[in-house]
C-alpha cells in the first residue's frame, strides 16, 4: 500500500514561524492570499509587549487579538518566555511548556498539543518530558535539505530555513520530488521579524509565488501532518495483507491504479 495525503495528495507543504511578533499579521495576510498554512510558536510570557518594554524595542501580538490574527492557522507552544531549556530543571521544563499550553489554549479555545523547542535544543530526556505534558510533536532547527517525513514526531526536523541560500532550488526539487519517497513534506521554518526588521519580503513573496495553486500539494499545518501521518502509522492488516482496518478519527488515503481510494474511520476493507 502507497499511502496518500488527504484528499490523495501526493505531496504536503508547511511552514513554522516563532516568537509571536506583530511582523506576524503581514505574514499571514500573504500565506492567506497565497493559500499556505502556517503553524505560529507562541512565548505567552510576551504577548502584549510593548516596544518601550524590551531592550530589542520589539512589539509583540496582544492577548486580545491572538485568537483573531491566527484563525486560520495553528498556535503551537513555544515556552511560556522562550528559555534555553537545556539550563532548566525538570519541573522547570514541565512549567515552561505546560503553563504556555494552558494560556494558549486559554485564548484560542482549543487544544494546543504541537510545540518548537526554544533555540532547537532538545534531547531524549526532554522529548519524554514533552510526551507527559501532552505535547504531540516538537519542533527543532536543524534543516535536513530533505522531504521525508520524521520518524519521532518530538524529533521533527524542518527541511530548511526560510533564509536558506537554496531553498528556491530546495522549493524546486520538491515541486519535482522522486517517486521512492512516500509522503513527501516540506517544511519551513523561520521569524517574521526576519523580514519585518529589513523592510524585505521579496523573498518569502517569492517562495510562496513558487508553491501556491499546485493540485498535488496539500497545504496544512503541523499538527495536520503530525495527525495524518500518525493515522498511516495506526492502520492494521490481516495477516495476507490484503484487508486493513482503520482504528482511528481520520481517513487515510492510498493509491490504486486507477487514481486512490480511502480506509475511512472505523472501516473494515479489501485492499488487494
Amino acid at each position: 500500500m502507497e499511502f496518500l495525503y488527504k484528499d490523495g495528495k501526493k505531496q504536503a507543504l508547511t511552514f513554522s514561524f516563532d516568537d509571536d511578533q506583530d511582523f506576524d499579521k503581514r505574514l499571514i495576510e500573504l500565506f492567506d492570499r497565497t493559500g499556505m498554512k502556517c503553524t505560529f510558536n507562541v512565548n505567552s510570557g510576551t504577548l502584549g509587549v510593548k516596544a518601550d518594554e524590551n531592550p530589542d524595542g520589539n512589539v509583540y501580538i496582544t492577548k486580545e487579538e491572538l485568537k483573531e490574527v491566527y484563525k486560520n492557522h495553528e498556535v503551537a507552544v513555544h515556552g511560556v518566555n522562550h528559555k534555553y531549556i537545556a539550563n532548566l530543571t525538570d519541573p522547570m521544563i514541565v512549567n515552561e511548556f505546560m503553563e504556555d499550553r494552558k494560556a494558549l489554549e486559554e485564548l484560542t479555545g482549543k487544544f494546543v498539543q504541537g510545540a518548537a523547542y526554544a533555540f532547537g535544543w532538545h534531547n531524549e530526556h526532554i522529548m519524554n518530558i514533552l510526551r507527559t505534558v501532552g505535547i504531540k510533536y516538537s519542533r527543532a532547527v536543524q534543516p535536513t535539505n530533505d522531504f521525508f517525513p520524521p520518524q519521532d514526531f518530538l524529533d521533527w526536523l524542518p527541511t530548511c530555513h526560510q533564509a536558506d541560500p537554496n531553498v528556491f532550488a530546495i522549493a524546486e526539487r520538491f515541486l519535482n520530488c522522486p517517486g521512492y519517497i512516500e509522503l513527501p513534506l516540506m517544511y519551513v521554518w523561520g521569524h517574521s521579524y526576519e523580514f519585518g526588521r529589513s523592510g524585505d519580503w521579496s523573498g518569502i513573496e517569492k517562495l510562496c509565488e513558487m508553491l501556491q495553486g499546485k493540485d498535488f500539494i496539500w497545504y496544512a499545518t503541523n499538527m495536520e501532518i503530525c495527525d495524518y501521518i500518525n493515522a498511516t502509522r495506526s492502520l492494521e492488516f490481516s495477516a495476507d495483507g490484503k484487508k486493513a482496518y482503520n482504528p482511528t478519527l481520520i481517513e487515510v488515503f492510498y493509491k490504486t491504479d486507477d487514481g486512490f481510494s480511502s480506509i475511512k474511520p472505523g472501516e473494515y476493507k479489501t485492499i488487494a
